[in-house]
């Protein structure tokens, strides 16, 4: 009796290990004024264990014309092209669906944030919070988890 429990338990926490959700794939982007899509965002897991987001997609938007280069931007990100960009670097998973100590560019702006990110219970939603020195200095976005 003791070892089908024990064995339910251990197969237990095997299955919430395996379902366990990560940020890597792609995201849509949405403005947090407008809530129209920006563009889209795949994120990846380096070899170090973390994580860069690179823009694989910018949506046109009625009456916006988007940037195509990273013109006021900080090296090695000047004047390079917005597609294909690393707009998030350095992100590294803390616990418990989130991630810190990243770095997030603005190409819009040209403006470096320190970034922090939380994953939905769901998987589905990714919280992102862009501040300067202390998160309460900053700005929040929530990007939609794209399903190919």
């Amino acid at each position: 009796m003791y070892t089908k429990l024990i064995t339910f338990f251990f197969l237990f926490s095997l299955s919430h290990l395996t379902f366990a959700q990560d940020i890597v794939g792609t995201w849509q982007s949405v403005d947090d004024v407008t809530g129209a899509p920006k563009g889209q965002v795949e994120i990846i897991k380096e070899a170090d264990g973390t994580y860069i987001g690179k823009v694989i997609k910018i949506t046109p938007r009625t009456g916006y014309t988007p940037k195509e280069f990273c013109t006021g931007c900080p090296a090695p990100y000047t004047n390079k092209p917005i597609l294909g960009l690393n707009v998030i670097t350095k992100l590294k998973y803390k616990k418990d669906l989130s991630y810190a100590d990243g770095k997030i560019l603005d190409p819009n702006t040209g403006r470096m944030y320190s970034l922090a990110a939380k994953l939905s219970n769901n998987g589905q939603r990714l919280h992102l919070r862009g501040y300067v020195g202390v998160s309460v200095l900053g700005r929040s976005q929530i990007w939609i988890r794209v399903n190919n």
